[in-house]
């Protein structure tokens, strides 16, 4: 009996080390995504496992899973269209900022379908490049005018007319410099949205009620060529693309000052542009500007861990 008993328990224990060790072996999520060849990619956004990817030139939206790598594209290339920063918000719709176009169009997150179209500007030059998600609105900033827009996001889920787009005028600290690129990433600490300017490097919070800017101090430090932001809590992301780094900048309490606690880099790094989180990592997406364009060029996502 009693060697009947030992012969049991070594069973069970095997049996559970089997368990522990099989499930310690599944697989991690890959470290790159493929995107679709050619497909000159800028923004990138998260929801569940998915991650969502727009296309420059085309305007299309490539959709892949996290746990697998594999996707396909959700949005359609359209002619007259861009896709530069995008989000994704809570009733599953992508919203995206449409570059020259001064325009920022919305799709389901589901389907791709075709939800809204809006004409924040007419202004000429305009580059509509980031957006950010507020409770109650969709910001997006505009790299060569020193405003920012607003399209409402009504409580009851439905879409907002084109008569309640409103254009936001800056003052204070930030000044805007012609001819090159002033605001691009942007984000939102719950009362203040916070913006870099990708030519100085400085980064500004921005009073959305009346568009006064200050710069957060940095000490010595700047994100010169700063592009997507991810704001975690006190810790803002910021991806300066040519630079093929990530600068993690801890924020004081009232986010007027920040230090910058280290860069990341990674040699799968080759222009990233805009992150975002999924589960427990950090992804970017690799727009290699300043390449040549042929219809076989490769372009990836690059998945890494927060520092």
């Amino acid at each position: 009996m009693k060697n009947a008993i030992q012969y049991l328990v070594t069973s069970i224990l095997t049996c559970l080390m089997l368990v522990a060790c099989s499930g310690g072996n599944s697989a991690a999520p890959p470290d790159l995504i493929s995107l679709p060849n050619a497909f000159q990619p800028e923004g990138i956004a998260s929801r569940e496992n998915f991650i969502y990817v727009g296309s420059i030139p085309t305007g299309a939206v490539y959709r892949a899973d996290i746990t697998t790598g594999t996707g396909s594209v959700l949005v359609q290339a359209q002619a007259g269209r861009a896709a530069i920063g995008l989000k994704v918000d809570g009733r599953g719709r992508i919203i995206v900022a449409g570059g020259g176009t001064g325009k920022a169009f919305v799709y389901d997150a589901a389907t791709g379908q075709d939800l809204a179209s809006y004409t924040l500007t007419l202004a000429n030059p305009t580059f509509i490049n980031d957006v950010v998600l507020t409770p109650d609105a969709a910001w997006f900033t505009d790299s060569r005018n020193p405003v920012l827009y607003r399209v409402p996001l009504p409580p009851d889920g439905s879409v907002a007319g084109q008569e309640t787009v409103s254009t936001l005028a800056l003052s204070g600290d930030f000044q805007n410099v012609a001819g090159v690129n002033n605001l691009n990433g942007i984000a939102f600490t719950g009362q203040l949205l916070i913006a870099v300017q990708s030519n100085t490097g400085f980064l500004f919070t921005v009073n959305p009620a009346t568009g006064v800017t200050r710069k957060i101090d940095l000490g010595a430090e700047t994100v010169v060529n700063g592009d997507g932001l991810l704001l975690e809590g006190q810790t803002l992301f910021v991806v300066q693309n040519r630079l093929n780094q990530v600068a993690v900048i801890d924020l004081s309490p009232d986010f007027a000052t920040g230090t910058v606690r280290t860069r990341i880099t990674n040699p799968s790094f080759d222009v990233p542009t805009t992150l975002t989180a999924a589960g427990e990592s950090l992804y970017a997406v690799n727009a290699r500007f300043g390449i040549q364009v042929v219809p076989d060029t490769p372009y990836t996502v690059v998945r890494f861990s927060r520092p």
